[in-house]
């Protein structure tokens, strides 16, 4: 959970990546459960995890809409009708942990 709530406004990252961050590459669908039963209640950016392509990987069009408007309204811009470009802004934590580590030497 606390990966989920490290991920800043305007990024996103992929339901197998915060498993591999979490250290169990193969558990993209407990990613899915966590965030389905505790997203509320633990506050959790539920709308800043989306699948392996990028697309917002819900059915229901109400939670669909959500996301969509919950990443526009920091600034995530759509390349096609429910996907972002991951190039641009998919959040890495371990590079940003590599950069703190190097400037605090500076």
């Amino acid at each position: 959970m606390e990966i989920i709530k490290q991920i800043p406004a305007g990024k996103v990252m992929t339901y197998g990546q915060v498993a591999r961050v979490a250290g169990s590459p193969r558990a993209a669908r407990q990613v899915v459960r966590i965030l389905h039963s505790m997203s509320e209640k633990y506050s959790l950016p539920w709308h800043r995890v989306l699948n392996v392509k990028g697309e917002i990987g819900l059915a229901d069009e109400e939670s669909v809409f959500i996301q969509k408007m919950s990443l526009e309204s920091e600034g995530v811009e759509f390349i096609s009708k429910n996907s972002v470009n991951l190039k641009v802004y998919q959040y890495h934590p371990d590079e940003y942990e590599t950069f703190d580590e190097i400037k605090e030497f500076l």
